[in-house]
Parts: structure tokens; C-alpha cells; sequence
């Protein structure tokens, strides 16, 4: 046990000087990746397409008349599960957006890259559709590389054919998706169905994101993983050795070495058949331990699993578990369920109340907002009744599907309002302007400056719907 720790610690680290998808020229090593199959690789499959159903349908779902999710960049309006937000708003999407990172250090310290592997777009569109498309139309690893190899002949030219144009016709799919959450499935249809001179912008939209989308998936791949996105190289100081993370576990398995018929097994239980890094994304070897190339994709899981119940051994060789168990030689079969231990439980709870205050900010807000300015130029008057007063702007927005006919009365301190016009009715979503004066007499004035507490309510119940603060104007 000593000397497989020891060799654990001292093991030969180099390979982490490059990445396992670059030679040493710098030149791009194409992955060919074995087909997976086993219990993991089912489940990816039913949380793939339960969150690709998700994607492709949320456009066409209406909630309270609007869609389930919009990001509408351009008119700067965002529709979150039916919930109009704006400009405005944006000091909660702050809030939620640190909670949120949080979230992920807190989430990854813990249960590790379980994200990457189970609901990354990225991950779920090549391993679970352009993946499938490539083994159905050129086959297994082996055949595609065999088919790369071969000289352009009516084969290949046919199968590599077949493979691009699939691609690019769900790339744009994928894009016509995302630009309708961008922009609305309504919008969207105007800018498929009416002539392209009228769309100029959003038809070169989507053609850019087609564009972009097709090349990441069939030529960029797994670099967008170890290259682009930067989660794979802050997992480095996120993770600790109590970390939930795909490892191979070497006080098991080693010292490896091939199994031979007939003979005692006197070696550890990797058989070193090499089929954990043949089904691997990403092109790394598992048994080196955590790498940033690494999406915990389970792929190796199952194909280690498969030669454990070839060759009789129990399950685990390669499983969920953090450095300490492994190290300790804690939980070495997969199929005995490991503790949830108090800091998993400590971290989940945590992360429960991270989830509960991100939707607090977001859908507890008002449905009115409101802005009271002195009118910029004015200064206190002196009314006929030796009261003074002082003209004020007000600016209300109205975050709700209804319009709303609102009514300003003064709170703080004793006074009156004056309305400048008619009465203010708030559109649907919209904006309104007004202005009104405030008159108080002498002795409610406590100087040059004084406290003052404007109420909105709403006309048809008389019901408070936001407050503002604001300063009153008087003499010395």
C-alpha cells in the first residue's frame, strides 16, 4: 500500500506540459473516439434529450403571453419564465450573476465537472447528435480513421459529403434556436418567410451563427474545451483532494499489466487494454489522473466497467470518487454507495440557499418602477396662501403585461400634490412621463432641505405599488 502511494505522489507529471490533442510540432492530433455504450452512457442520453427537448421548444412556449425565456439585446428586454425585466433590473441580474459564480466554485469544489459532461451544450450537441450523425454515416473509430486515410473515391466523397451537409443543416437549426431567443419566435418566422432585402441584419445573423456553430462542431471540437472555454483550467484551483471527480483509482489497479491465460494474477486489476482512452472526447488517458482536457463525461466509466465483468473483477476501476478515497482506499466498488458526508452536506445546503436567493431577486421584484426629480432649473415658490412649493419630474415604468392608472400622493411630510395634466396611465411594459407640484406649508419645512415621501398607487384599487424619496427646496 505504501509503495503504490508513494508512486502515486511520484509519478511522472510531463504529460501535462502539452495537451494530449497537439504532437510536439504543434501540429492538431484529430480524435477518433470508440462508440461508448453502458449505464452511464444511457443516462447522458435521457438528460441530453430531455434538456434538447427543453432548447428546441422553449421559443413556442408562452408563459402569461410571452415567451419562456427572451434576450432581447437590441430592444434591451428580457423575458425570464414569462417575467419581463429591463434595464432597470439590472442591478438584480448583478447580484444573481455573483451569486451565480459562486454557485459554480461552491458546486465544483464539491461534485467537480459534472456540469462539462451532463448539461454543457457544447458536450450535449457534438457527443449526442454530431457525434451520432459521424458514427451512423462513417462508422466506428477505427472505420473513420481508416476512411480519413483512404484516397478521395466515390466513397468517401459520398460519406464525407453526407456527414458536412448534415452538419451544417443542424447547425442552422441550432441557430435559427438561438437567434429566437434572442429575438422571438415571431420575428424570426418574418425573417424566414418575408424577402431577404427587408431582414438584411437578421438573415446575416443566421447565416453567422450557422457558420459559427458548423465549424465548431465539425472541425473545433474538443479544443473549444481545453483551448476556448476557461472552466477546464479553473477547475485547477477549484478542485481539492475531497472533490467529486472521475479518477482512475491506482491503489487498486496498479502496478497494470496485460492478463495472460493460465497464469496467477499477481499484478493489479487494470488489464492496460487501453479501452478507457479509446472512447475518451477529448483524447486523454484517465489513468494520469485529473486533467484539464477532462469533461467527466463517463465515457471511460463505462468502457473500464465492460472489462471488469469480462475478466470478473468488480466494477470501480475507474469511478466517481474523490483523491482521498482513492488514496485511502475507501469505496472500491462502484456499486457500493459511498456517504454523504457532512461537507457534501454542508456544500448542498449551501448551494440550495444560492438557487433560493438567485430566484428571490429575480421574481420578487415590483411590477412599477418609479424615478422623482426636482425639475432641473426651479427653485422653491412662495404660493399666495404663504405655502411654498416645488416642481417635481417623475418618470414610471410599468414592468407588467396590464396597463395601469396610477395616482401620486405625498406620504411624508404633511402636504399637498398637484398634478401637472391629466392623470398618468402606465402602458402595458411601457414608460410614462409626468410632473407635479409639491406644497407644504412653512412649518412642515425643517430647512433649506427637506425629506420628502412620494407614494404610487395604483387608480382602480388604491393600492401602494412603489415609494420614492426626494429632497423639498425652502428657505433658509
Amino acid at each position: 500500500m505504501e509503495e503504490i502511494t508513494d508512486r502515486i505522489i511520484h509519478r511522472d507529471e510531463s504529460f501535462r506540459d502539452r495537451l494530449t490533442t497537439v504532437d510536439e510540432k504543434g501540429k492538431r492530433k484529430w480524435v477518433y473516439p470508440k462508440k461508448p455504450a453502458g449505464r452511464f452512457t444511457r443516462y447522458r442520453h435521457w438528460v441530453a434529450a430531455v434538456l434538447l427537448l427543453f432548447l428546441f421548444t422553449g421559443p413556442f412556449i408562452k408563459v402569461n403571453g410571452y415567451p419562456l425565456l427572451l434576450i432581447n439585446i437590441v430592444e434591451r428586454k428580457f423575458v425570464i419564465f414569462g417575467n419581463v425585466f429591463w434595464p432597470q433590473d439590472m442591478y438584480l441580474f448583478v447580484l444573481a450573476f455573483l451569486a451565480a459564480i459562486l454557485f459554480i466554485i461552491l458546486f465544483t469544489v464539491i461534485y467537480g465537472r459534472i456540469f462539462c459532461g451532463w448539461a454543457c451544450p457544447q458536450t450535449i450537441f457534438m457527443e449526442m447528435i454530431f457525434r451520432k450523425i459521424e458514427y451512423w454515416i462513417e462508422g466506428d473509430y477505427m472505420q473513420q480513421k481508416a476512411l480519413d486515410k483512404m484516397p478521395w473515391n466515390r466513397e468517401k466523397i459520398l460519406k464525407k459529403g453526407a456527414k458536412y451537409a448534415a452538419f451544417y443543416a443542424i447547425s442552422v437549426l441550432i441557430a435559427n434556436t438561438f437567434l429566437a431567443y434572442i429575438i422571438g419566435v415571431e420575428e424570426l418566422y418574418r425573417i424566414i418567410t418575408e424577402p431577404i432585402s427587408q431582414h438584411w441584419v437578421g438573415f446575416t445573423a443566421l447565416l453567422v451563427f450557422s457558420g459559427v456553430f458548423y465549424t465548431v462542431f465539425a472541425f473545433f471540437r474538443e479544443q473549444i474545451c481545453t483551448v476556448v472555454c476557461p472552466y477546464g483550467r479553473l477547475q485547477g484551483v477549484l478542485l481539492d483532494k475531497n472533490s467529486i471527480v472521475i479518477t482512475y483509482d491506482e491503489v487498486r489497479g496498479e502496478p497494470r499489466g496485460k492478463l495472460r491465460k493460465n497464469e496467477p494474477r499477481t499484478l493489479g486489476d487494470c488489464i492496460d487494454c487501453m479501452q478507457c482512452v479509446y472512447v475518451c472526447p477529448t483524447g486523454i488517458d484517465i489513468r494520469n489522473g485529473t486533467q484539464l482536457e477532462c469533461i467527466n463525461c463517463t465515457a471511460c466509466i463505462d468502457a473500464c466497467d465492460a472489462i471488469m465483468d469480462k475478466i470478473g473483477k468488480p466494477r470501480g476501476l475507474v469511478r466517481y470518487a474523490s483523491r482521498n478515497e482513492i488514496e485511502q482506499g475507501r469505496y472500491p466498488d462502484a456499486e457500493k454507495p459511498k456517504k454523504f458526508t457532512a461537507r457534501m452536506a454542508a456544500y448542498s445546503v449551501v448551494l440550495v440557499m444560492l438557487l433560493g436567493i438567485i430566484g428571490a431577486l429575480l421574481f420578487t421584484r415590483g411590477m412599477i418602477g418609479v424615478r422623482v426629480m426636482r425639475a432641473q432649473g426651479t427653485f422653491f415658490q412662495k404660493t399666495e396662501n404663504g405655502n411654498f412649493s416645488n416642481l417635481y419630474n417623475i418618470k414610471i415604468i410599468n414592468k407588467s403585461h396590464q396597463a395601469v392608472p396610477v395616482q401620486i400622493k405625498l406620504l411624508e411630510p404633511v402636504g399637498k400634490i398637484q398634478l401637472v395634466g391629466n392623470a398618468i396611465t402606465v402602458p402595458a411594459e411601457g414608460l410614462a412621463d409626468g410632473a407635479f407640484f409639491v406644497e407644504l406649508e412653512k412649518k412642515q419645512l425643517a430647512g433649506m432641505k427637506t425629506p420628502v415621501k412620494i407614494g404610487i398607487y395604483d387608480a382602480r384599487n388604491n393600492k401602494l405599488l412603489q415609494t420614492a424619496q426626494t429632497t423639498f427646496m425652502g428657505p433658509m
